[in-house]
C-alpha cells in the first residue's frame, strides 16, 4: 500500500450557486486554480484544445488549473461551483498529465457535497457586486484566505474532504489516463524543487546539471524523459504559471511581476506570456476580473 499517495491539499477560493445567461461567454480562459461545476438546470458549453463538452444537468465538470478553455451559455444555465488552489510538496499538479476538461455523472452524494461545502463556507461567492473595484485582486484573495484561516478545524477538514471526494471521481482509470506510475529520479525531483524555489533568480540548465553532478546534455535528456519538457521550457512554463497566479491574486505592476518571476525585462515577459497563454498580461487580468464577476 502506498501510504504517501495523498500528498496534495487544496485551498478553497470560492463556492456558490449561480444562475447564468448569455453574458457568461468567455474565450481563452486560463486560471491558476481549479474549477468544479455541478449543473442543475439549463445548458452551456465548455471547450478546450481537446474538443468540447455540453454542460448538462446532472453532470459534474472539472477544469484543472492552467487549462485553456472557452465558456459559454446561449440562454440559461444554473450551476453549483467550487474554485480552489492546489498545493503539493513537489510543485507537481495532480493533473499534470491530464490538463483537459472532464465530465462525470453526479450521484445524490455529490449533490449533497456541493450544497454542504457552500453551507459550511458562507459568503464565498464571487457575484456580490457589479463593480470591478470591489474585486481588487490582492484584497479579494486575502479576504478569502483569511476566511479559510478562520474556519473551525472541523470545517477545514470537511472542506478538504469534500474537494477530495469530488476530485476522486475524475481519477478513475477509464477517465484519468496514466499508463503507469512513473517514479521520478531524485535528480529530476531535486531540480524541480530548486526551480520552484528560485523562479525569480537566474536559472541555467548547466547550473541544474551541476547540482545533479551530470553532464548538461545527459541531464537535459533525463529531465525531458520524466517531465515531457526540456529544462528551459519547463522553467518558462513555471515562471508564467507563477505570473498568472500573481496577476490573479495581487495588484502588482507588470514590470514587478516580470522581475519576481525571473524575466530580465517586461517586454520579454509580455512576449513569453502571450506565447504560452494566448493573451497579454493586461488582457489576462481584464478577462479574469470579468469572469470572476460572472461566476
Amino acid at each position: 500500500m502506498n501510504k504517501g499517495l495523498i500528498k496534495h491539499s487544496f485551498q478553497l477560493l470560492n463556492a456558490d450557486y449561480v444562475k447564468l445567461n448569455k453574458k457568461w461567454n468567455f474565450r481563452n480562459v486560463i486560471s491558476p486554480y481549479y474549477r468544479l461545476y455541478y449543473i442543475d438546470d439549463g445548458e452551456g458549453f465548455i471547450g478546450d484544445q481537446h474538443g468540447g463538452l455540453s454542460l448538462r444537468p446532472g453532470f459534474i465538470y472539472i477544469i484543472p488549473s492552467f487549462t485553456l478553455c472557452n465558456l459559454s451559455c446561449d440562454l440559461f444555465l444554473s450551476q453549483y461551483f467550487i474554485q480552489f488552489f492546489e498545493e503539493s510538496p513537489d510543485g507537481i499538479s495532480l493533473f499534470s498529465n491530464c490538463r483537459k476538461i472532464l465530465e462525470v455523472k453526479a450521484n445524490p452524494d455529490d449533490i449533497t457535497n456541493f450544497k454542504q461545502i457552500i453551507a459550511i463556507n458562507p459568503g464565498r461567492g464571487i457575484n456580490r457586486s457589479d463593480n470591478p473595484l470591489v474585486y481588487e485582486k490582492d484584497i479579494y484573495y486575502k479576504e478569502y484566505t483569511e476566511l479559510n484561516n478562520l474556519q473551525s478545524i472541523s470545517a477545514q477538514y470537511e472542506t478538504q474532504g469534500i474537494i477530495l471526494q469530488l476530485i476522486s471521481k475524475f481519477l478513475k482509470p477509464e477517465i484519468f489516463q496514466r499508463d503507469q506510475v512513473i517514479v521520478m529520479p531524485s535528480v529530476v525531483m531535486d531540480a524541480i524543487a530548486f526551480i520552484q524555489i528560485n523562479l525569480g533568480s537566474s536559472l541555467k540548465v548547466s547550473q541544474l546539471a551541476n547540482r545533479a553532478n551530470l553532464n548538461t546534455d545527459y541531464f537535459s535528456r533525463i529531465f525531458h524523459r520524466y517531465t515531457g519538457q526540456s529544462p528551459l521550457n519547463y522553467i518558462l512554463h513555471k515562471r508564467i504559471e507563477r505570473a498568472q497566479y500573481l496577476i490573479i491574486t495581487t495588484n502588482k505592476q507588470q514590470d514587478e511581476i516580470a522581475e519576481i518571476t525571473g524575466f530580465y525585462n517586461a517586454q520579454y515577459f509580455s512576449r513569453v506570456f502571450k506565447k504560452l497563454t494566448g493573451l497579454t498580461p493586461g488582457a489576462y487580468k481584464t478577462q479574469n476580473r470579468t469572469l470572476n464577476l460572472m461566476g
